[in-house]
């Protein structure tokens, strides 16, 4: 009888550590995904991040996003069909210094489509650390391929598209040390905020 009661106690605490493991597996995939709102004088956008998917950088961008550091950059670098660039300069050019690199995270499923955020870097894959850009068309040969990182892409624009085909065409020109498609009237991001 004893050992009946012992079978019968186990089994229900297994029971009771799927069931839990379960509810807590199904509470975190209905969180929503986190969201930020970028109001610029062009009008506004919002994105959605993917933290499952881009750990290191979401919590980068939303790091910097709390502490304010995209408020009054400009979108620096806007290449029609291309992409639109930002997190490095203010509106009188004035670089402002990122906060620590960040891992390559691009083999994470996730490719540079249209409306797509994707962190900029230079030829170190692990040098990313605030400047992102958004996808205008397909840049496949942004992904990362066999042997060779790409960029990481780690959300995506859910409302106000039509701001960013407004920035995708402004006037550009190059300007040394900047970028060589800096917008011609200055495209400033006024505030950006969690949603």
């Amino acid at each position: 009888m004893k050992r009946l009661l012992a079978c019968v106690t186990a089994l229900l605490w297994l029971a009771a550590t799927a069931t839990l493991a379960a509810e807590s597996k199904r509470a975190a995939a209905d969180q929503p995904l986190p969201q930020v709102r970028f109001e610029t004088n062009r009008g506004t956008f919002d994105v959605e991040l993917y933290p499952k998917r881009s750990p290191a950088t979401v919590a980068q961008i939303l790091t910097l996003v709390d502490a304010r550091y995209y408020d009054n950059l400009i979108f620096h670098r806007v290449i029609a069909n291309f992409m639109i660039q930002t997190g490095g300069f203010d509106k009188d050019l004035r670089y402002r210094e990122p906060p620590q690199q960040i891992v390559n995270e691009s083999p994470n499923g996730l490719f540079n489509r249209p409306g797509y955020l994707a962190m900029a870097r230079t030829d170190d894959p692990d040098s990313a650390a605030a400047q992102f850009f958004i996808n205008l068309k397909n840049n496949f040969h942004l992904n990362a391929q066999r042997g060779s990182p790409g960029y990481t892409v780690f959300g995506k624009v859910t409302n106000g598209w039509e701001v960013i085909e407004d920035i995708a065409g402004s006037d550009t020109s190059p300007r040394q040390g900047i970028s060589a498609a800096l917008p011609d009237i200055p495209v400033i991001i006024l505030r950006a905020r969690r949603l």
